[in-house]
């Protein structure tokens, strides 16, 4: 959903039929927007999206999981994609695989959570519920750097590349929501972000003498 234009309404020529996580999570900005996050409970966004409570808990756990249904289903293709990446480093295809997935997001799908985030009320909930992923997304980073560098699980050199390399992509995606009429494509804010990161993990796991 587009943080500019509010809820989404109608189906572009070419676009697929709008899923019942679609209407759920624009009945849920709509709500959000007009009486604020905390007085908004599941039961009314059930009710504004025409369908039950049973519903809503088939493609969400929690009423915080719809400010990210975009960006989850990117998200999701992750370690297919890092498995399929090509680098000269564990590094560099990390940052390629990240780029790649920037690339395949829906241009005009920007998080409304991040866009409106002071008009809903979202606050601490919308920290909470962004970590969550970042931790889930950083582990799956650190377990394919550990994986591929043949070391053991946990190793402190790639999880913190995982960490560097997570918090630039992140905060690439927050810049990019937030940037307005500005907005550049995502896969360039993200590219630019990691850039600098990747080459600093790549120049400290160089050899001294190299």
């Amino acid at each position: 959903m587009s943080g500019e234009t509010g809820p989404r309404t109608g189906r572009p020529s070419g676009r697929p039929r709008r899923s019942s996580a679609d209407v759920l999570a624009d009945a849920a900005a709509e709500l959000f927007l007009e009486q604020g996050w905390s007085s908004t409970t599941v039961d009314q966004i059930a009710q504004r999206a025409g369908v039950s409570r049973g519903t809503f808990f088939n493609y969400f756990e929690s009423k915080a999981d719809t400010f990210w249904l975009d960006l989850d289903a990117t998200a999701a293709g992750l370690g297919d994609v890092l498995r399929a990446s090509s680098g000269p480093s564990t590094v560099r295809r990390v940052e390629s695989a990240l780029v790649q997935l920037a690339a395949a997001h829906p241009a005009d799908r920007v998080p409304w959570a991040l866009t409106q985030s002071d008009a809903m009320g979202l606050g601490d909930d919308l920290v909470a519920s962004a970590a969550v992923r970042l931790v889930r997304i950083r582990a799956t980073v650190a377990s394919f750097l550990c994986e591929s560098e043949g070391v053991p699980r946990g190793d402190v050199r790639s999880e913190v590349a995982a960490s560097c390399l997570l918090a630039a992509a992140s905060t690439a995606v927050v810049t990019w929501a937030r940037a307005g009429v500005r907005r550049r494509a995502l896969h360039e804010e993200v590219a630019a972000a990691l850039a600098p990161v990747a080459d600093g993990l790549a120049r400290a796991d160089r050899p001294v003498d190299a």
